[in-house]
């Protein structure tokens, strides 16, 4: 047989999983995954069909309140960040008081505080006092409690094996950058690569393989960590589409 006639083989393509939810978000992803040549695959429905779990490496964009379920029915378990990951961060990380607790323990607070979920989006991220806080929830549901500052700038940055792959402006002033098309200047995105780029080297501070960290500015204290988030549930707000979704190859392990 002719050498040069020999077939060639290729490894089947990803296949981008979104949920029935149309964001401008899974629209980008969408959009970046045609042009990388991978499948895509929108659910009907919270249950997977039985033909698509059975493809070969499904890729999740999830919302978290089904994510773990949804991942589940691939056989995967989504990466998260440990609830206690921010409040057990060095100081110098964090720039501000946070700790770890319960909403029932909140109840009694009467200084305004900032109060929320450490990884879902059970309620608001806010703050409250203790009597303004949520009724509808058990009173042992683990909470971030922190002291009220001002950020002056917040950005978005997904992470894969320690290394940035993309990096966005998502507020300023506390508002929301969509309309500006996350615009930022070149100084401001390296300030906020260098900074992410000293936690990334700080061996004190443990990382999921797919990462999203948070940073910004707080005013007259300076650069500080916001929060980590799920790869595979954040909003990619100004960031690569394409980098994006290489994270997201990596956001979820095997059960």
């Amino acid at each position: 047989m002719n050498a040069n006639l020999r077939p060639t083989y290729r490894l089947p393509m990803p296949t981008l999983i979104l949920t029935p939810r149309f964001t401008e978000d899974a629209q980008a992803l969408w959009r970046a995954a045609n042009q990388l040549g991978w499948n895509v695959e929108r659910l009907r429905s919270w249950q997977v069909p039985d033909e698509l779990r059975l493809v070969p490496e499904p890729v999740l964009y999830l919302e978290a309140l089904f994510g773990q379920t949804l991942a589940a029915q691939f056989g995967l378990q989504l990466l998260e960040p440990e609830i206690d990951w921010l409040p057990n961060l060095p100081a110098e990380f964090r720039q501000l008081r946070v700790s770890l607790t319960t909403l029932g323990a909140c109840r009694d607070l009467v200084e305004p505080t900032f109060i929320k979920p450490p990884n879902d989006k059970s309620f608001p991220a806010k703050v409250y006092t203790g009597s303004e806080l949520p009724h509808e929830y058990d009173e042992d549901t683990p909470v971030l409690v922190a002291e009220v500052v001002v950020w002056e700038t917040e950005f978005r940055c997904f992470i894969l094996d320690r290394q940035i792959r993309t990096i966005s402006i998502y507020l300023r002033d506390g508002e929301l950058q969509r309309e500006l098309e996350f615009a930022a200047t070149d100084l401001e995105l390296a300030a906020a690569e260098l900074f992410v780029q000293k936690i990334l080297a700080d061996s004190r501070i443990e990382l999921p393989r797919a990462a999203v960290v948070d940073v910004g500015v707080i005013a007259e204290r300076g650069w500080a960590v916001v929060e980590q988030n799920a790869a595979w549930g954040s909003g990619i707000y100004g960031c690569d589409p394409l980098q994006v979704l290489e994270v997201l190859r990596y956001a979820a392990v095997a059960l």
